[in-house]
């Protein structure tokens, strides 16, 4: 689900938060910078420009990635945060994914669904409940 590089629908993000009306703008710019978080995580660091490599991640790969990069932002205020912003389940992520493929700020597969994102975690348990403080390496 990294940026597509075709042209998607000509709305810019702030027309798809207007017009919507559910999700902040900060909640899509957090959705598009966990996903570069879980790309470089699962796939590396991008070291060239060659389009035939896949770095496709899968609905529950990035449910996974933006609990961690959630959690490494704002610790046990994550949850906090992204309530603010009205993400309280993983359905929540996967409607914001699927918004922004919409306008072509983001590609997906033929098997790439909204239902990848549905009930893969409690987002208020695994965000603080689970949530460990980090302990110096």
């Amino acid at each position: 689900m990294p940026p597509s590089q075709e042209k998607g629908s000509s709305k810019s993000l702030q027309e798809l938060v207007d017009e919507a009306g559910v999700y902040p703008a900060p909640a899509y710019q957090f959705v598009q910078d966990a996903l570069g978080y879980t790309v470089e995580k699962l796939h590396g660091k991008l070291q060239n420009v060659d389009s035939s490599v896949s770095r496709h991640i899968t609905g529950q790969d990035l449910c996974a990635g933006l609990r961690e990069y959630a959690l490494g932002q704002w610790g046990l205020l994550a949850y906090t945060v992204l309530r603010r912003w009205n993400i309280t389940r993983t359905i929540d992520l996967g409607r914001i994914v699927f918004a922004l493929i919409d306008i072509g700020q983001m590609q997906k597969t033929d098997t790439d669904t909204l239902d990848d994102f549905r009930d893969q975690f409690d987002m208020k348990r695994a965000l603080e409940t689970e949530y460990a403080i980090p302990v110096g390496s």
